[in-house]
């Protein structure tokens, strides 16, 4: 069976400026940084559940500093996931995974990532049955494309993963109307959109192939790195990079940030920033990015910090305190998230039936089950609810985390 030490992904790991990952502490600086994100994640989703707003935070029309800032924090999310999706998996090839056993992971865990996105993280959504390309869709797609790309020298995909991030904003203007009926090709590879599937249903398509595949293969790339002896420095000043080129070419506003569409059926108007009335929104203007697809600004202003975070945790200790719970939810990201759908969308029904409010039957999509009115409540609230949640949840994830501890011989496991 083909080993890391003979792959050509591990061949480059034996320099002079790396050790063996054997002799390296764990480094819970990953863990730590993927459960702080992935608990920002759950205050994006307590606020679509709970909000009673009926228009988008990026909306410049309509929005106001703590509703954006609300929504901005929660933008590291998905870049974060993928980025340390990639990294994990290279991390595997220098604990004696072989490249083989690496790729079938990547290809069955990202087919299984595609099933879970269309069944019960949909079903979460509206409790009725109902799908979307979303994020865990997305990261199964780029497993699936990682299972080939794992293959190559670790050079290539950091080339590629980057060449990837920088140039796909060439393809913005690019109109799936012009593949005819392949229309749906393009959108499932760079331009988010709907596919109607019947005279009823859209498939949603909000995380497209284009760039996301190339973050997880930077990721994988990334791994590399935390091998060696000097990776503090290395992971700095890619952090600081990052966060600086995001600066520059932001001021700049020629290229970086995409084309402002209607990919969701509302319009979205992160596009070239400009000077507004005030300066919050100003400031708003300015770090309103676009998502949908990922632009080349979105992906340094949110894949900068978290590099530069990740850096000065690097050895961090995690006895106590705040390191340790999110170590804990950082330990067992997919079963968090499974979870925190099904309890935060419990809790705004409770909430609604206890607030003598309507109840929000679908899909909690604005355009696809459109807000009822007199639904919803404020940040404050908001807020509120996203702590408990978090807290409702440390236990059960505690129990997960040690469960895969005790049973590492269960491989089924890693695939949650």
């Amino acid at each position: 069976m083909e080993t890391a030490a003979s792959s050509p992904t591990a061949a480059t790991v034996g320099t002079k400026a790396s050790i063996l990952a054997a002799q390296l502490p764990r480094l819970v600086s990953v863990d730590v940084l993927r459960g702080l994100v992935i608990v920002i994640m759950a205050l994006d989703h307590t606020r679509d559940f709970l909000s009673y707003l009926r228009f988008p935070p990026d909306d410049m029309a309509h929005t106001y500093g703590a509703l954006f800032f609300t929504r901005f924090i929660t933008h590291f999310c998905a870049p974060v996931f993928s980025f340390l999706a990639g990294t994990g998996a290279f991390l595997a090839t220098s604990r004696g995974k072989s490249l083989r056993q690496v790729s079938w992971f990547f290809f069955t865990r990202g087919l299984f990532l595609v099933i879970l996105e269309l069944t019960v993280v949909g079903f979460a959504w509206g409790f009725v049955p109902w799908a979307h390309g979303g994020v865990i869709w997305i990261l199964g797609w780029s497993m699936v494309a990682m299972a080939l790309i794992v293959r190559l020298p670790v050079r290539w995909i950091a080339v590629m993963g980057v060449g990837m991030i920088a140039t796909h904003n060439l393809l913005d203007r690019i109109n799936p109307a012009s593949f005819g009926r392949f229309y749906w090709l393009w959108m499932i590879l760079h331009t988010p959109g709907r596919i109607p599937v019947t005279a009823h249903f859209s498939f949603l398509i909000g995380y497209v192939l284009i760039p996301w595949v190339g973050v997880m293969a930077a990721g994988f790339a990334f791994g590399n790195l935390l091998l060696r002896v000097d990776r503090r420095k290395w992971i700095l000043t890619l952090g600081i990079s990052a966060t600086v080129l995001f600066f520059v070419l932001r001021g700049l506003n020629v290229y970086g940030n995409g084309i402002a569409g209607l990919p969701f059926g509302f319009p979205r108007s992160a596009g070239p920033w400009s000077f507004q009335p005030t300066l919050s929104l100003t400031v708003i203007s300015f770090f309103n990015t676009l998502k949908y697809p990922p632009s080349l600004d979105y992906l340094l202003m949110t894949l900068g910090p978290p590099l530069i975070l990740l850096g000065l945790l690097d050895r961090a200790k995690t006895e106590r305190g705040l390191s340790r719970v999110f170590l804990v939810y950082g330990r067992v990201p997919l079963f968090f998230y499974v979870l925190h759908l099904y309890l935060i969308h419990v809790m705004a029904i409770l909430v609604a039936l206890a607030s003598h409010q309507p109840i929000w039957y679908g899909p909690i999509i604005a355009d696809v089950s459109p807000k009822p009115l007199g639904y919803g409540h404020g940040l404050p609230f908001i807020y509120a609810m996203w702590i408990l949640a978090v807290a409702i949840l440390y236990l059960p994830c505690r129990w997960f985390m040690e469960l895969k501890r005790r049973h590492r011989d269960w491989a089924w496991l890693s695939y949650l």
